[in-house]
């Protein structure tokens, strides 16, 4: 017999600092929601923001971009650059170093889902 499953909605958040170096606003998580596998958060990213160079252990990202600009570094050596902006879907797969930054005069908002319900518990930083 299935254990009894809820759905949940939950309302927007107080932020919290990511050891990235950014700052989310909490949505789904196993904290939050009692995901088993999935996190999904808001990620707003002030003119100027950049995270510290970082992957996710064993976990995909997936992100839409909402509105704005931003770019990212990627690759084993962050030796990649993309721009994206508003409407972009963008795809990491487990264990690839990146670094996403603002370098615009804009804010830049994205919704980030990851297969890690615990939003923070992947995240492996590099060395700067």
């Amino acid at each position: 017999m299935l254990a009894m499953r809820e759905c949940r909605i939950l309302r927007r958040s107080e932020a919290f600092h990511g050891k990235q170096g950014l700052d989310y606003f909490s949505g789904i998580s196993a904290e939050s929601a009692g995901s088993t596998a999935i996190c999904m958060h808001m990620l707003v990213m002030p003119p100027g923001a950049q995270a510290q160079p970082h992957y996710h252990e064993n976990h995909e990202t997936a992100i839409y971009m909402l509105e704005g600009e931003a770019e990212f570094v990627h690759g084993p050596n962050l030796e990649h650059r993309d721009r994206v902006q508003a409407g972009d879907y963008i795809y990491i797969p487990p264990g690839v170093p990146h670094r996403p930054y603002n370098p615009t005069g804009e804010r830049a908002v994205a919704i980030i889902a990851r297969t890690d319900p615990n939003e923070q518990e992947s995240v492996v930083l590099l060395e700067t």
